[in-house]
């Protein structure tokens, strides 16, 4: 299974896609998309769809995984980062794959096996499951791969179907 992990920004979109397979995961191709703060806002969405679609066309994933958006202090970027997601997600859902979303906990239950693993134990974690000699920058590129990662741990179980379902665990 191919899965591409999303993580959302409007001035960084990491992305990581990974290739699952046989119990093991290799990385295939990672990065960011990034937007100048001097773009105004609708192109910098646009910069963000057209790169993501680049991505898609590049590597042909059999699905998506984004986190989700959590509360945070400040709405303004919020907000932004909301639409930016929405962008992202439009891209995928135009391109026919499938998408998942997680949790920053889900993420660091399945990358590291402990939900209050702090960033840099889940990036080292993430380097370490993809055989990579460093951890990527941005941060943003590691976090997106860790998604993908927990995707693939998370997929075909019974947690991924209960997360399906209306009503599901969040």
């Amino acid at each position: 299974m191919r899965i591409l992990g999303i993580d959302p920004g409007y001035a960084i979109v990491g992305y990581g896609v990974i290739e699952f397979s046989g119990g093991r995961y290799y990385a295939l191709d990672y990065g960011a998309i990034t937007t100048d703060a001097d773009t105004p806002f609708p192109q910098r969405l646009q910069q963000i769809y057209n790169g993501l679609i680049s991505v898609i066309i590049r590597n042909d994933p059999d699905a998506l995984s984004i986190e989700r958006l959590y509360f945070q202090n400040n709405q303004k970027t919020a907000i932004a980062v909301a639409e930016a997601r929405g962008v992202i997600l439009l891209a995928a859902q135009n391109s026919n794959i499938p998408i998942s979303e997680y949790t920053p906990l889900q993420v660091k239950m399945a990358v590291t096996g402990y939900g209050q693993a702090h960033k840099p134990q889940v990036m080292e974690m993430t380097r370490r499951l993809l055989k990579l000699e460093k951890v990527p920058r941005p941060d943003d590129t590691a976090d997106a791969l860790a998604i993908a990662i927990c995707h693939a741990h998370c997929s075909g179980t019974a947690l991924r179907s209960l997360l399906n379902q209306p009503g599901g665990a969040t």
